[in-house]
């Protein structure tokens, strides 16, 4: 659609708007900023407006950083740049200058106006392999928040570490992996038994979850570093046609009461925030990872 952005990142609607105003107002009501991973490729055709999106959140103080999906880009992009257009899932990239090409060039966009560099990135559904990571680390980029269970068991990365805990690659990128948990009592770990802590509950993936509700289930344990996964779109609903649209101010509300929560037993902090209690020592990181034994292509 041509106004995607007007939609999905403004959150605006005929009859009422919730987007991404509304998700850093809350957030500003518990003194808590957002980590807005922003996707430059899927949004190629209206990048001027979302790259207007990405001025507002860096003005009000929120943390812009790389979201990607380049499988989404027009064949012209990769003709201008002198680049096949293949393979376009970032988890089947045997070339790492590829990867680091996709990572400086969206990134750059994203820095020229923030002024600040890209600290991580986000994989587009999480596909990623050794070659993405080993990219990361060459252009500097020392986050990387793409380790998933659900996308390992989906195939779309090579692994995935159950315990959820942040750990350090042999080259030192610094992996911050989704927070899931997985359902008791099925005897295969199956894509599906695996919840992810989101607002509001979500599959995310074509699988569908057991509806567990995460901040309300006294039987959940999260670790002491938790991710919790939200789209532009999070607090609107989808009509009968699959589409997004604003109905009521219900999950809206919702999501100021999550807020709430969270606030009691969390610090919500940035991804400079991070980097900065990891280097002293208040955020632990539990192994590294021999990133030579992770195999480069599904």
């Amino acid at each position: 659609m041509d106004n995607h952005v007007q939609r999905l990142v403004w959150g605006e609607h005929p009859t009422g708007t919730a987007g991404i105003r509304e998700m850093s107002s809350i957030g500003d009501e518990f003194g808590a900023k957002h980590v807005f991973f922003v996707d430059l490729c899927a949004t190629i055709a209206q990048q001027p407006q979302m790259l207007e999106a990405v001025r507002w959140l860096d003005q009000q103080g929120q943390d812009v950083q790389l979201h990607a999906h380049p499988e989404t880009l027009p064949k012209s992009f990769w003709a201008k740049h002198r680049l096949s257009p293949s393979p376009g899932l970032m988890n089947q990239y045997k070339d790492q200058n590829r990867a680091e090409f996709v990572f400086r060039h969206f990134g750059k966009l994203i820095s020229d106006v923030t002024g600040k560099p890209i600290l991580a990135h986000r994989a587009g559904s999480f596909r990623w392999n050794a070659i993405t990571i080993r990219a990361l680390q060459a252009v500097g980029i020392p986050l990387s928040f793409n380790q998933s269970m659900r996308a390992a068991l989906l195939k779309r990365c090579p692994t995935g570490q159950p315990d959820c805990l942040p750990y350090a690659w042999s080259n030192g990128t610094i992996e911050v992996p989704v927070t899931e948990r997985f359902t008791p009592g099925v005897p295969h770990a199956k894509p599906d038994r695996w919840s992810s802590l989101t607002y509001p509950e979500s599959s995310y993936f074509q699988f569908g979850s057991r509806p567990t509700t995460f901040w309300r289930d006294p039987l959940w344990s999260l670790p002491k570093v938790s991710v919790v996964l939200m789209h532009s779109w999070s607090l609107l609903d989808l009509d009968e046609n699959g589409h997004f649209q604003y109905t009521n101010d219900q999950l809206l509300e919702g999501y100021r009461l999550f807020m709430q929560r969270v606030v009691k037993d969390y610090d919500v902090i940035t991804t400079a925030d991070f980097l900065d209690l990891q280097a002293r020592g208040k955020i632990r990181l539990s192994r590294t990872v021999n990133l030579e034994q992770v195999k480069t292509q599904l």
